[in-house]
């Protein structure tokens, strides 16, 4: 991996080649991945070879993931549902890096940075019961060599039949976060009903059929203290999703001037301006915080909640604003002004969502 990184073009040149394939490759893509006709594999993989997934593969702490945020950033101002993709291979990445397992990282960690391996993150329910909003949904008992592991999940993303996610598991009490392999005999990806958008993003119920995980695939014994380590980076990343949403909204809004600035102008709250300054001063927040993501301060985590937490609800009010700026025109089909709004909405609510941080927040007060 150090070798990888040593061979690397600055991050400035990284982030030029890999806007030039996204202009190039990915919006004849996006009808197809917002219906649900297309998972972009190919994609991700292309961006993935040229270190779109490996900039914060980093030596010890000295890690900064605004350069992964930013090009996240990249993908999604063309398409929600592929910075989304995005994110679930940097946080897949993210977990590799982190984990005292070297066979693991020796095994997966480059292959995940380069995107030769595809995969999610398979956190939603675990990150939820630790909350006290669900049950903790796979339980495992110990064997020799590893774990058997049964139950469900109803909804994890960037998958497929060679893929991998990371989850967490209930044994005898005790936490354990591992890598489930999907091509697993005793792992059963189910198709998902219809969503409202991001049908094109590999998304999955998982059933583990009483299967063997090995403890070669085991990220930590003790879950817990993985994911106070990996948190900040995990929610952090996201802010990629809504900084790269938003600002095509305001893209959008620009747009109108023109022709229906005279009327627009009576949206007075809502003006691309007003969403620039917010994004402007959420994105200088998000550069800060991303230089030290292994802080593990009560205070950093609760600047990391919130920011997340207002990054989200500006990413939805601008998609909201962007709806109305284009009135009748945004409201057709053929409009990305309606994408936009149904991607920012799943900002709204992909795990951590807005009630779960509202809720976090208050419990930190508290």
């Amino acid at each position: 991996m150090s070798a990888l990184l040593a061979a690397a073009p600055s991050t400035g040149e990284l982030r030029t080649q890999i806007r030039n394939t996204i202009a190039s490759d990915l919006p004849p893509l996006v009808d197809g991945i917002d219906h649900g006709t297309h998972y972009p594999a190919e994609f991700l993989r292309k961006i993935g070879s040229l270190g779109a997934f490996s900039t914060h593969v980093g030596e010890g702490k000295d890690v900064d993931l605004n350069p992964a945020i930013n090009i996240m950033s990249d993908v999604a101002g063309v398409c929600g549902a592929t910075g989304f993709m995005a994110w679930c291979q940097d946080t897949l990445v993210w977990y590799l890096l982190n984990t005292e397992n070297e066979t693991l990282k020796a095994n997966m960690l480059g292959r995940a940075a380069d995107a030769r391996l595809l995969g999610g993150t398979g956190l939603s329910n675990p990150m939820k019961s630790f909350f006290g909003i669900e049950k903790l949904r796979l339980k495992a008992h110990r064997v020799e060599g590893g774990y058997m592991v049964s139950g469900s999940l109803p909804w994890v993303s960037n998958l497929g039949p060679d893929h991998v996610f990371g989850t967490i598991c209930d044994c005898d009490g005790e936490k354990v976060m591992f890598i489930a392999d999907c091509s697993n005999p005793q792992i059963e990806l189910m198709p998902c009903e219809p969503f409202l958008a991001m049908d094109g993003t590999g998304t999955f119920g998982i059933k583990f059929n009483h299967a063997f995980v090995s403890d070669d695939l085991v990220l930590s014994h003790q879950a817990m203290t993985f994911v106070k380590t990996i948190r900040a980076g995990f929610v952090l990343l996201q802010a990629g999703m809504a900084i790269g949403i938003m600002r095509d909204c305001i893209d959008i809004m620009m747009r109108t001037k023109t022709s229906l600035g005279h009327v627009n102008k009576f949206l007075v709250t809502q003006q691309p301006e007003d969403f620039a300054a917010e994004l402007e001063r959420l994105a200088g927040i998000v550069q800060q915080a991303a230089r030290m993501p292994y802080e593990t301060s009560d205070d950093f985590w609760r600047t990391v909640v919130r920011t997340r937490l207002e990054a989200g609800e500006a990413c939805m009010a601008a998609a909201h604003a962007a709806m109305l700026h284009t009135g009748a025109r945004g409201y057709l089909k053929s409009h990305r002004a309606q994408r936009r709004m149904r991607e920012a909405y799943f900002v709204g609510i992909v795990t951590p969502a807005t009630k779960q941080l509202r809720k976090m927040l208050a419990e930190m007060a508290a």
